[in-house]
């Protein structure tokens, strides 16, 4: 939403009380101005419930997944060989379940920024913007959370299994947006999320007394006090007893609800449960949820890399891509897969590949997001786009379409400084149901 002027400024209050004489009071005014406001844009309908964003951290190298060049030198290609998908397609014999449920889900193989440090790759990819001095940007979930809010009691934006970077946080907007983090990994044997059970000897009519006595402390406080510190840790206080008090938000969060045999279908791994709770958060009503999984800084013996640590997360994916479709979820649930950035196309002395912004692949599926679909194109040894480059940005506005969310609104950053959600992004249009 664009900002035209503000209405509590001087001459928004004066405007005010003219039209209080002619019975046009302050509120309807603000409701007035909201709604003239409002009709300004072209609000979409979404398409898309919820997001699973499932980051791999350090750069997936895009060789050895989505974007196989068997043709080129083997210095190029590397060691593993080529799947057929059940599209046609071809992938990196690293992914066999996820290349048998290709028509699920779509392949973006033009991904490029020009980041090749893994703070600056992984900003881009947690906020759709470039890293500025200037200026810290919100995340996706953040921007989500403000835009959306809680939903059944759950918190908004959700991290498994802890806020993964600083740029997975709220930049500019108030910290009430920020995330809720589980605190604990779900593949572990005591797996407990943190401060949703009540502490030892408090039963639920000493809790109600407890709140009681906290909100009257708070409202005294903030009343003398402002603070921005404050008023998220009042928003925060206050989700908590909600999910505290609501048995199907606390329930949300207990992974051992769960038939044990769908726990093994994703695999009693970290890949796997990570997955299977964050399916569990969007199904009972976040509306983001962010997961990493593994560690892709592969510069030494990309091949054993490869074969340690994609194998779980194939499996997973392709349950979790079986699971919402078997629910009927997946056409609400958008899953974006992606990380920092590529890798080298030529492997280094240590069969490894170094880091490389110019092109990698991301995948989309569900949450009007059409399967069976590569979109964009690398050159024949990956080093750079070839059709359709796709940037940060074009990601984004995507996403937030899906969602409802108008990309080029505009938020207010700290000084009263209007800044875009996105900053030009495109739709990818061809991908979009």
């Amino acid at each position: 939403m664009r900002c035209h002027g503000n209405p509590f400024s001087r001459r928004g209050f004066l405007a005010a009380g003219t039209l209080g004489t002619i019975g046009l009071s302050l509120p309807e005014l603000l409701m007035r101005q909201a709604t003239a406001e409002m009709k300004q844009y072209d609000f979409v309908e979404a398409k898309a419930k919820s997001v699973i964003h499932i980051f791999l951290p350090g750069g997936m190298a895009q060789q050895e997944s989505f974007d196989p060049k068997p043709y080129s030198p083997l210095e190029y290609r590397g060691e593993l060989k080529t799947i057929k998908t059940n599209t046609g397609e071809v992938f990196c014999e690293s992914v066999p379940q996820l290349a048998k449920r290709a028509d699920k889900f779509s392949i973006i193989r033009s991904m490029t920024h020009g980041e090749a440090a893994h703070e600056r790759g992984t900003h881009n990819m947690f906020t759709g913007y470039k890293p500025s001095p200037a200026l810290q940007y919100p995340s996706f979930g953040s921007v989500v959370s403000h835009e959306l809010g809680p939903r059944n009691n759950l918190p908004p934006y959700i991290c498994i299994p802890n806020v993964p970077t600083e740029y997975a946080g709220t930049g500019y907007l108030p910290s009430s947006y920020g995330a809720f983090a589980l605190g604990s990994d779900p593949s572990q044997g005591n797996f407990k999320v943190r401060d949703l059970s009540l502490a030892s000897g408090v039963d639920e009519e000493r809790f109600a007394r407890r709140k009681s006595a906290l909100e009257v402390v708070n409202n005294q406080f903030t009343s003398a006090v402002q603070a921005d510190n404050i008023e998220a840790m009042n928003t925060f206080y206050q989700r908590a007893y909600d999910m505290l008090n609501t048995p199907a938000a606390r329930e949300a969060f207990d992974i051992e609800k769960e038939d044990a045999k769908l726990r093994d279908r994703y695999g009693r791994n970290t890949a796997g449960q990570r997955m299977l709770m964050a399916r569990r958060l969007v199904e009972a009503g976040s509306r983001l949820v962010t997961m990493t999984y593994g560690s892709w800084d592969s510069h030494v013996n990309m091949t054993s890399s490869i074969r340690s640590q994609v194998p779980a997360f194939d499996v997973a994916l392709s349950a979790l891509l079986d699971d919402l479709s078997e629910r009927g979820m997946l056409e609400e649930t958008l899953v974006m897969v992606t990380t920092e950035f590529g890798r080298t196309p030529k492997l280094n002395k240590d069969a490894g590949r170094d880091h490389w912004p110019k092109v990698f692949s991301v995948l989309l599926a569900g949450g009007g997001i059409k399967g069976g679909t590569i979109y964009g194109a690398s050159d024949s040894t990956a080093a750079e786009p070839e059709e359709n480059p796709v940037s940060p940005e074009d990601l984004a506005t995507t996403m937030y379409r899906l969602l409802g969310i108008v990309a080029d609104k505009e938020l207010m950053a700290p000084g009263g400084r209007p800044i875009e959600i996105v900053d030009g992004g495109k739709l990818i249009e061809p991908l979009m149901v």
